[in-house]
């Protein structure tokens, strides 16, 4: 019986393979429409057929259209849950995500904000009104999840100023960017950003604050 369960396993596998696949094609191929169109211009049926898949695998893969271009939501929201969730024990949930955002960094993930072709990224977004929107949400559940993530009395508030730090560093960074400096000339910068903001939030929720 054990290569039948490797065959299953197998055909699992390359169900999933095929399936982020087609996501990831999607995603490019809506990418590229959307900058260069301007993403209130682009339908999802263009998009489907660029990518030669139906508009119902479309809706499959993205439940909305801003989820096509704001693909990496669900991503940030499990990246930061399990930064809490995995975390050594005896490591305090805000020391488990700051450390989760000095390594993105280094890695160079388009999660941590500093690259150069951000700032295409962020006009498009500052170009729609329905992707401003769709962010704010995503920060919201960004927010949600961190909260359920580290549970207890304070979750909620620890979550909200983490979130909040955050986003400063990573909003003062995206300016920068779009004013025209480099990323390799503000990487250094947006670290020890990232270290003070937690460093703040760490004084604001210490018991002798």
């Amino acid at each position: 019986m054990e290569p039948e369960k490797d065959a299953g396993a197998a055909t699992g596998s390359l169900r999933e393979r095929k399936k982020r696949e087609t996501r990831q094609r999607i995603s490019d191929v809506a990418t590229a429409l959307f900058g260069a169109r301007g993403f209130d211009h682009v339908t999802v049926a263009e998009v489907a057929k660029a990518a030669e898949v139906s508009t119902m695998t479309v809706f499959n893969h993205f439940p909305r259209k801003e989820d096509l271009f704001l693909d990496r939501i669900p991503e940030a929201v499990e990246l930061f849950s399990a930064a809490v969730r995995d975390r050594p024990e005896g490591t305090p949930p805000l020391a488990g995500l700051r450390e989760l955002l000095l390594r993105l960094l280094d890695q160079g993930h388009p999660l941590a904000g500093v690259g150069d072709t951000f700032p295409h990224f962020w006009r498009i977004v500052l170009g729609s009104p329905a992707l401003r929107a769709r962010a704010r949400e995503g920060v919201e559940e960004l927010e949600d999840a961190l909260a359920e993530a580290i549970g207890g009395p304070g979750a909620r508030l620890t979550a909200a100023l983490t979130v909040a730090a955050y986003r400063t560093v990573y909003v003062t960074t995206a300016r920068r960017l779009l004013a025209g400096e480099r990323a390799a000339d503000i990487a250094e910068d947006h670290r020890a950003r990232v270290d003070a903001a937690f460093d703040a939030v760490e004084r604001a929720l210490s018991p002798e604050a």
